[in-house]
């Protein structure tokens, strides 16, 4: 590259936990750092040994490092300092700081997915306390929520915080960009324990078995295992329509969600608190969530201050077949989750079919009754569902069958 300075990262009197970076190449002169920082008397001497090994890593012998810190952990200062050296030298490799142990887990198919919180995936401030409000999913967003010239920078943050940040067991999601950029973003972050990738603006199975295809390149070079689940994100009306092509173009599609800003304006139409604009869209992808076996998951709610308003858009879509929705604020999340938790007289329901149940199989019955009523193998397995969902939501207890006998 022709190159010789480039920069990255974040400055300004409201960044905090970021930094921003510039790197000048030189000839003859060996490496030069200059650090600003508050916190340089305590951890400047940490921050220039990391920002060393990181150049020598890279090959760069002589260049001039200048960091403006604001307060950012390990992981920022080397994905600022990656995004920078890539934009001035050639190279595939990458400075990975260790995965934290916490983070190496698997989530299920079938996982509860009341809460998605989404945190743009270029400010990692937002990301480092995001797991301690117990949302199921945390989303690092590299479409919407990040400025088109900071995309490729934001891959890099990103990718480090899944390796760095603990999410406390939240699932770890990232919406990737619109395809066909979307694919560059799964290079990125496919080996690093993402849990699940949300695919925008689907509109067709073909898209999905993409990013399918990317990630079996990226299991073929690193030779990883676990998991990688899709949401895909259902914007427009073609998407709509196409509603159950989507959910069945993988076995790995765990859910779909609409997105009912960017549909209402494909329709033309205002979105309101109301809905009616969107029921079709709603119901129809519902349906063919229930037809595929996967999760319907709901738009966000935006007026983070209403929460009266937030629990009757959880009551109505939960009355709608939807089992889970987005949030864009930590505080959106408790009220999402009670609203869309059963209610006791469906929890005592769950515990008469699931004592029926057990009693007939211990007897080696073929069929299940409760009072004069038949109960098939549907109404059992949702009263299961509806049973682990009480326990995991602390509304009943795990032994509950044994306390009750």
């Amino acid at each position: 590259m022709d190159k010789k300075i480039a920069s990255s990262g974040s400055t300004g009197p409201k960044i905090k936990s970021d930094c921003f970076v510039s790197i000048e190449l030189t000839e003859n002169k060996g490496i030069i750092i200059n650090l600003k920082s508050k916190v340089e008397v305590l951890y400047g001497n940490s921050i220039k040994e990391l920002c060393k090994k990181e150049l020598d890593f890279f090959g760069i012998e002589n260049a001039i490092l200048t960091i403006e810190d604001f307060g950012a952990l390990d992981f920022t200062i080397a994905a600022r300092i990656e995004a920078a050296v890539k934009q001035l030298i050639d190279t595939d490799k990458e400075f990975l700081l260790d995965i934290l142990p916490e983070n190496i887990y698997e989530t299920k198919k079938d996982s509860f997915r009341f809460s998605r919180l989404y945190l743009p995936g270029n400010t990692p401030a937002m990301m480092l306390n995001a797991g301690v409000h117990s949302p199921n999913g945390i989303i690092l967003d590299l479409e919407d929520a990040v400025a088109h010239e900071k995309k490729y920078e934001a891959r890099f943050i990103v990718r480090n915080a899944l390796r760095s940040v603990d999410f406390y067991g939240a699932e770890r999601m990232v919406r990737i960009n619109q395809l066909p950029e979307g694919l560059k973003d799964v290079k990125y972050i496919a080996r690093h324990n993402v849990n699940l990738i949300l695919v925008p603006k689907c509109e067709s199975a073909e898209q999905i078995q993409q990013v399918e295809i990317e990630i079996s390149k990226q299991r073929n070079k690193y030779q990883f295992t676990y998991p990688i689940y899709f949401m895909p994100i259902i914007e427009s009306a073609l998407g709509v329509e196409k509603a159950y092509e989507i959910a069945t173009s993988s076995k790995n599609v765990v859910s779909l969600a609409i997105g009912l800003e960017d549909y209402t304006a494909d329709l033309g139409v205002s979105r309101t608190k109301a809905g009616n604009e969107s029921l079709y869209a709603r119901t129809r992808l519902v349906n063919a969530c229930k037809a595929a076996g996967i999760q319907p998951i709901d738009s966000v709610f935006s007026d983070v201050a209403d929460e009266a308003g937030l629990r009757a858009n959880v009551k109505n879509s939960k009355e709608l077949g939807f089992e889970g929705m987005g949030c864009i604020h930590p505080r959106q999340i408790q009220p999402i989750h009670e609203s869309f938790a059963p209610e006791q007289k469906q929890i005592d329901r769950a515990k008469k079919i699931i004592k029926a149940f057990t009693e007939a199989t211990a007897k080696g019955l073929g069929v299940v009754s409760l009072g004069t009523k038949m109960i098939d193998a549907p109404v059992v397995k949702r009263a299961q569902t509806t049973e682990q969902l009480a326990i995991n939501l602390g509304l009943l207890d795990k032994d509950w069958m044994k306390e009750d006998n």
